[in-house]
């Protein structure tokens, strides 16, 4: 790996090039920045993978079920696993989804779940990403011009090939198809992850579309080619968010949503890739409720740890969050992309006792969570090698079959001070090696 070191200027000069960058809207303003790729690669033995593998299956099965379940007959409510309000009140259950079943009766086909490995060794699921996950595109290029910059590195070493995610993507994408062309729709050129969309496109042999190539007819979902002539889509693999995707149903003022694609989708004619309504399992305090998920529906003990976790609105628990405030983290459960984590112990007197109030004010609204002391990883910093924390998100992915990509996106922190990683908020990104032997 040491011949990587030697070409990671050349390595992020190449990612540049090639639009490999992520978009931020600051200020009213556009901006984009490489996101900084370190080629000291995180190493997950082939045993250890498999025992995360083992875990990751059961808990997006159970986490399908449980999505079937909270749009259907709502079984994990009437038995008082999950507490009805919780349900209703969160701002990811979607209304207009309800008794709305997608094919095959799969909600998560591509679920990005957020792990951090403690200096105990063990992993802890930080978050579950089952809306609009990204993130697969970065390790995918990073290996591919790795490959090209140290072609050694890998022929010396036994590491799973990852260049199998768009062909493990497109499989998903045509075991639900519903009879048409896969495409994957894009809010266009000002999005964030608008690199990982063309990109995917390209690896899956999906049509790549904007919401004015789409247009429904007599509740079937047409492509629009340029020539005029229309195709039927049969899965939509669709990386706008719920609210923006259909005026008619969901935000009428959206301008990036395709008008009526759910009343398609309601009639079974086409697939959307994530499913609508995903949201509910999104919510971080529903995280909560997981391993009681895993345990109710499959009869099982859960194989991967939830970081320690307390709920406001049970009163011991806000009790213990009042008390030990200035040690945990706290987290707003609809925030993504490290928004809304506050860290008690950065937080003068007075902001613990302006945050003890909003939670006791709004306590659906927060979750409390120990700080887990996570593994820092080495990475390449001003010609040395430094200590900074890091994730790692997997990708799991779910047809035929849930099949786990034997590789994943490392994201480390740049600050030595901080345990967010997001990309939004500076982190850069590692490839992730799984051994093969």
């Amino acid at each position: 790996m040491y011949g990587l070191i030697d070409h990671q200027e050349e390595i992020n000069r190449l990612m540049s090039r090639y639009g490999v960058k992520f978009g931020l809207y600051k200020n009213n303003k556009f901006n984009e920045r490489l996101f900084p790729f370190d080629t000291i690669p995180r190493i997950i033995p082939k045993n250890e993978f498999e025992f995360l593998e083992r875990g990751l299956k059961q808990r997006v099965y159970a986490l399908n079920l449980f999505l079937n379940d909270i749009y259907s007959d709502k079984k994990i409510i009437r038995d008082k696993i999950i507490p009805e309000e919780f349900i209703y009140t969160s701002p990811g259950f979607s209304a207009p989804c309800d008794r709305l079943t997608p094919p095959k009766k799969i909600y998560n086909h591509i679920s990005g779940i957020d792990l951090v490995q403690g200096k105990d060794m063990c992993w802890y699921v930080l978050e579950d990403n089952l809306r609009i996950p990204s993130g697969a595109s970065y390790p995918m290029i990073a290996r591919e011009l790795c490959r090209r910059a140290s072609p050694d590195t890998f022929q010396n070493n036994s590491v799973d090939d990852n260049r199998d995610y768009g062909e493990l993507l497109r499989r998903v994408l045509d075991d639900v198809n519903t009879g048409g062309i896969n495409v994957i729709l894009t809010p266009g050129r000002y999005n964030s992850a608008f690199f990982e969309h063309s990109y995917l496109a390209e690896r899956t042999k999906a049509v790549f579309a904007m919401p004015q190539d789409l247009f429904v007819e007599g509740n079937v979902l047409y492509y629009s080619e340029y020539s005029g002539e229309r195709r039927r889509v049969g899965t939509v693999y669709r990386r706008i968010s719920d609210e923006y995707i259909d005026p008619m149903t969901f935000y009428a003022g959206s301008l990036l949503g395709v008008p009526h694609i759910i009343d398609s989708y309601r009639a079974g004619n086409v697939a959307i890739v994530n499913a609508p309504g995903n949201g509910i399992a999104d919510d971080k305090g529903v995280y909560y409720f997981v391993p009681q998920m895993i345990k109710y529906y499959l009869g099982e003990e859960p194989i991967l740890n939830n970081a320690v976790t307390y709920l406001p609105i049970i009163k011991k628990d806000l009790d213990y969050i009042t008390e030990n405030l200035s040690s945990l983290v706290i987290k707003d459960v609809s925030e993504s992309g490290g928004y809304g984590v506050i860290f008690g112990n950065t937080l003068s007197k007075n902001e613990l006792s302006a945050l003890k109030e909003a939670v006791k004010a709004s306590p659906r609204r927060f979750i409390a969570q120990e700080v887990i002391d996570f593994k820092g990883l080495k990475v390449f910093e001003n010609g040395r090698q430094v200590e900074r924390k890091a994730d790692l998100r997997a990708f799991v992915l779910y047809g035929d079959e849930i099949t786990v990509w034997h590789s994943g996106l490392t994201r480390y922190s740049q600050d030595p001070e901080s345990f967010v990683v997001n990309s939004s908020q500076g982190g850069g990104f590692k490839d992730t090696w799984v051994l093969s032997r």
